[in-house]
């Protein structure tokens, strides 16, 4: 199994990040603008990365300010996901949120593996910018 493990540091509280990571409004402004997403356990999350499929995304944890668990339960345009799992785990110290990032248990290191590789990073730096700016970068409006 491979994995896909990052950590990003946001000059925002813990409160802030978790809202952004669980909410629509969030996951809209730093991921995809296409998706269907609600903070529950057990809720099926939608992402649509312009490829009129969703990848769908089951909330499988959410500890408030502190982590999120979803599991990948269908993905047709990314298969090598099914299976995987992500999870943040946020760690505050003075007003500045650590974000440890994992997408876990990937069947190989892929073409795939390296490309979402990279995305979560870019995804993670979304994230931070609009914690703390404002301002994210969708999928929709990054360059590839």
């Amino acid at each position: 199994m491979a994995n896909i493990e990052h950590v990003q540091y946001i000059k925002a509280p813990a409160a802030k990040v978790y809202e952004v990571i669980t909410t629509e409004k969030g996951l809209g402004a730093t991921w995809t603008t296409q998706l269907i997403v609600q903070p529950e356990v057990g809720f099926i999350n939608q992402f649509d990365f312009d490829d009129n499929y969703a990848t769908k995304m089951k909330v499988v944890e959410l500890a408030e300010n502190e982590k999120v668990v979803w599991e990948c339960i269908e993905a047709d345009s990314e298969p090598a996901w099914v299976g995987t799992s992500v999870s943040f785990e946020l760690t505050e110290k003075n007003g500045r949120t650590a974000v440890l990032f994992r997408h876990l248990n990937w069947k190989e290191v892929s073409e795939c593996f390296r490309f979402c590789n990279y995305n979560w990073a870019m995804f993670l730096f979304s994230l931070k910018t609009y914690c703390e700016t404002g301002t994210g970068m969708p999928y929709q409006l990054r360059v590839f």
